[in-house]
C-alpha cells in the first residue's frame, strides 16, 4: 500500500525538495500551500506531487484534505527577522501539532545549529547542550521542546547550511554571487570548518527517517552530517570548474573576497534582515561539524553527494552554468562509504 506523506510550506525552498524526494521514492505527495499562491512550475504536471492550498491554522479542512497520511514534514518558515521568528515560529508549530495529532501521524521537523550558541563544541551530537542566547536560537529551542512536549510523535533531523535546490540562503544569496566573476565571497575566516548540507540529500535522509520511524521513540533528534567545509575547501572544490567555465583563467583560482560586517553592522541599526545576520556572525567563526553516528544506525550509509558535484550542479540549478556544462544531473542518491 502506498504510503502517505503531508509536506506543510511545500512550495518553499526545502519543503519543494524534500516533496519531490518522498514522490521519487514512490509516496504519495500532498503538497500544502497558502490559498492563492501559484504552483511552482517544476513542480506542476508530471511531477507527482499533488497540490493543497489551504489555510495552516484551518486543521479541520487541512485534517480532511490529507486524510491517510502517517507523515507530517514541517516545511514552514517565517520571515528571516527577529520579529517575525518570534510572532510566528511556535504558532506555526502549533498549527503543524494539530494537523498531526489529528492524522495520528508522525511530525518530521528540519533543525538547525542555532539551538547551541556561540559555546558550542566542534563535534555537535545530539544530546549536546543547547544554550543559545540569541533570538533564532532561543526560538530553535522553544519549537523542539513545543514538539517534545506536544504528546505526537517527532523527529528533528538537524543540519547546517543549505546549498543546492534553489535560493533562499547564504550559498546563492551572497556566497557564489560574483562566482562567475572568479570570486568566492565568504563570510568567515579561511580555515574554519563549519556544517553544510546539500539539500537534495538531506530531503532523502527524510524519506530514509520516515521508512524506519518505527524503530524510532515517541520523539526523537537526528544530526546529519553532510559536509564539514572551511572557505578553502570550496576553493578548492571550485577551482577546476572556474576554469572550466573560463571563470579564471588555466592554473589560476578563484579569489576569495570578505564579507564586509562592518557595513552589515552599520546596516543592522535600520535594516532587521541585517540585525539577524549580524546576531548569527558567531557561526562562522565558530568551527562546528553535525556527528551522524546516530543517524546512521538508523538508515545505513547517510546520502551523500560528492562535493564537486553537488557544487556543480547547484551552480547549474542558480543558473550559472548552461545545460551542456552541467553535465549529467544527479537522479538518485549517492552514498557514502
Amino acid at each position: 500500500m502506498q504510503s502517505t506523506v503531508l509536506i506543510l510550506g511545500a512550495r518553499g525552498r526545502f519543503g519543494l525538495a524534500v516533496a519531490r524526494a518522498f514522490a521519487g521514492a514512490g509516496w504519495r505527495v500532498l503538497a500544502h500551500m497558502r490559498p492563492g499562491a501559484t504552483v511552482p512550475p517544476e513542480a506542476a504536471h508530471g511531477s507527482g506531487i499533488e497540490w493543497v492550498a489551504l489555510d495552516l491554522f484551518d486543521t479541520p479542512s487541512l485534517t480532511a484534505a490529507a486524510h491517510g497520511a502517517t507523515v507530517v514534514v514541517h516545511a514552514l518558515n517565517p520571515a528571516y527577522t527577529n520579529p517575525a521568528w518570534t510572532a510566528q515560529a511556535l504558532p506555526m508549530m502549533d498549527a503543524a501539532i494539530a494537523v498531526t495529532r489529528a492524522l495520528q501521524a508522525t511530525l518530521m521537523l528540519p533543525g538547525n545549529v542555532y539551538n547551541f550558541g556561540t559555546d558550542m563544541p566542534p563535534v555537535l551530537r545530539e544530546d549536546t547542550a543547547q544554550q543559545a542566547r540569541t533570538v533564532k536560537g532561543q526560538v530553535r529551542i522553544a519549537l523542539e521542546a513545543q514538539l517534545q512536549r506536544s504528546g505526537v510523535r517527532g523527529v528533528v533531523i538537524r543540519a547546517g547550511d543549505f546549498f543546492g535546490s534553489g535560493r533562499g540562503t547564504w550559498f546563492d544569496a551572497t556566497i557564489v554571487t560574483k562566482i562567475a566573476k572568479g570570486v568566492f565571497t565568504y563570510p568567515g575566516p579561511r580555515d574554519v570548518a563549519t556544517a553544510w548540507a546539500y539539500l537534495p540529500d538531506l530531503a532523502r535522509t527524510f524519506v530514509a527517517v520516515a521508512g524506519q520511524r518505527a524503530q524510532l521513540a515517541p520523539f526523537e533528534v537526528l544530526h546529519f552530517a553532510g559536509y564539514s567545509l572551511t572557505a578553502q575547501q570550496w576553493l578548492d572544490a571550485l577551482d577546476p570548474l572556474a576554469r572550466q567555465q573560463g571563470w579564471v583563467k588555466p592554473e589560476a583560482h578563484v579569489r576569495l573576497a570578505r564579507l564586509p560586517w562592518p557595513l552589515i553592522r552599520l546596516g543592522a541599526w535600520v535594516m532587521p534582515t541585517w540585525a539577524a545576520l549580524m546576531e548569527m556572525a558567531y557561526l562562522w567563526h565558530t568551527p562546528h561539524t553535525l556527528a551522524n553516528d546516530k543517524l546512521t544506525r538508523l538508515i545505513g550509509p547517510e546520502p551523500h553527494t560528492p562535493l564537486a558535484l553537488a557544487a556543480r550542479t547547484a551552480l547549474a540549478d542558480l543558473g550559472y552554468l548552461d545545460a551542456a556544462a552541467a553535465g549529467h544531473r544527479q537522479r538518485g542518491p549517492h552514498a557514502r562509504a
